[in-house]
């Protein structure tokens, strides 16, 4: 397994506990409205995150342009996030990662 698609399951891996541990908020917001906006775009990070990391692990080439889309969405945490340099740092050593040809090369399965 080529060292970009390692850094992109650990990065992703990553964005699933940090959402996990960030689920109660929403939860609190679900019992005052059963559908809020944060909930919806909580759900389908989380969609969008576990469906991605499916296709890495099984090799698809559909996965390699969701990582680099997933990747690319730590760029935009700096403007929402206290540590949003750390989420851009990450997100920049994962793109990069994923643009080399070992790990396109990963992604084989049609």
């Amino acid at each position: 397994m080529p060292v970009g698609v390692v850094l992109f399951l650990v990065y992703g891996l990553i964005m699933l506990g940090f959402i996990g541990l960030t689920l109660p908020k929403v939860i609190e917001l679900a019992i005052e409205a059963p559908v809020s906006p944060l909930g919806l775009l909580y759900m389908l990070l989380l969609a969008y995150l576990i469906f991605t990391i499916t296709l890495v692990l099984q090799r698809k080439q559909a996965g390699y342009p969701l990582a680099l889309g997933l990747a690319s969405l730590g760029v935009t945490l700096v403007f929402v996030n206290p540590l949003g340099w750390f989420a851009l740092v990450a997100a920049v050593v994962v793109l990069v990662g994923l643009r080399r040809q070992a790990s396109r090369a990963w992604f084989s399965e049609p």
